[in-house]
């Protein structure tokens, strides 16, 4: 029997959960989203709100402890945008793609190009419980998408903590030490430590 705090993934989405389970791997037991559970819908105004209301759903099905993150891109000359709309800036359904170049051609006259990315992560207990941590990787939008690995925004944003290079020109090993998703779960590795 696993002697590791076990958390259900309240993820839906394929990309976040490899991500979370390469950052968590041989500290935390991470289980799969049940299948059976339906897509939570995200309404919430806040990152927060928006893990919590996931954590909190898989953990009233399954009755295990999960765990649920939320992602939002801060662009300065956009006042914020698209902020926790991040997945769906280019409307409902839309594709990373569509996002990214969204992205790009309402900066594509824009002086001052920073941007944060937030990441908030929630873990809901059975008992009522809950552990909220955050984490933040600041940095610039480029002019236009660079490489080709990772997912969402990965291609158009270069941390300043860095070479020069956007997160979809990392190894997958670099882009979890620097960014903003990696950030948030080592606080709750150390969180849950503690």
């Amino acid at each position: 029997m696993s002697e590791l705090p076990v958390l259900v993934c309240a993820s839906a989405n394929p990309d976040k959960v490899v991500e979370i389970a390469a950052i968590l791997d041989g500290v935390v037991e991470l289980l799969p989203r049940p299948s059976d559970v339906p897509d939570v819908v995200e309404d919430a105004d806040t990152l927060e709100g928006n893990a919590r209301l996931k954590a909190a759903a898989i953990c009233a099905a399954t009755g295990m402890a999960a765990v649920a993150d939320d992602t939002g891109l801060e662009v300065a000359a956009l006042g914020g945008a698209p902020g926790v709309y991040a997945a769906r800036y280019a409307g409902v359904g839309c594709s990373y793609a569509d996002n990214r170049q969204k992205l790009l051609r309402e900066l594509s006259h824009a002086t001052d190009r920073s941007a944060t990315f937030r990441t908030c992560v929630v873990v809901c207990y059975p008992d009522g419980s809950e552990l909220v941590v955050e984490g933040e990787c600041r940095g610039l939008i480029t002019a236009g998408e660079q490489g080709g690995r990772g997912f969402g925004y990965d291609a158009v944003f270069a941390p300043d903590d860095a070479d020069g290079r956007t997160f979809g020109e990392m190894t997958d090993e670099e882009k979890n030490a620097l960014s903003h998703r990696g950030r948030a779960f080592r606080n709750l590795l150390d969180a849950l430590r503690d």
